[in-house]
């Protein structure tokens, strides 16, 4: 099994963290996220970053609003497709 560098996690932190890491490098990422402290911190605050920003961008539009929002877009959208 290769080791991976901080570094070389780093690169491909987004993957893992969307389980799209192939096979080959999944098991040394799992690896090293065990025994990097520093890794396993930054993967960590990534990932409540990631669920924080989630949680915002849910609550940012009252549900009026976004009603309102989608039947204008269904609208402009029945519309081009007269044009």
């Amino acid at each position: 099994m290769k080791e991976l560098t901080c570094e070389e996690l780093l690169q491909y932190l987004s993957d893992f963290i969307d389980n799209q890491l192939d096979e080959a490098l999944a098991e040394p990422a799992l690896y090293h996220l065990a025994t990097c402290q520093n890794c396993k911190v930054v993967l960590n605050t990534t990932q409540k970053t990631i669920d924080l920003m989630g949680e915002t961008i849910r609550r940012s539009i009252p549900a009026g609003r976004r009603q309102r929002l989608f039947e204008d877009l269904e609208q402009t959208f029945l519309n081009s497709e007269k044009m």
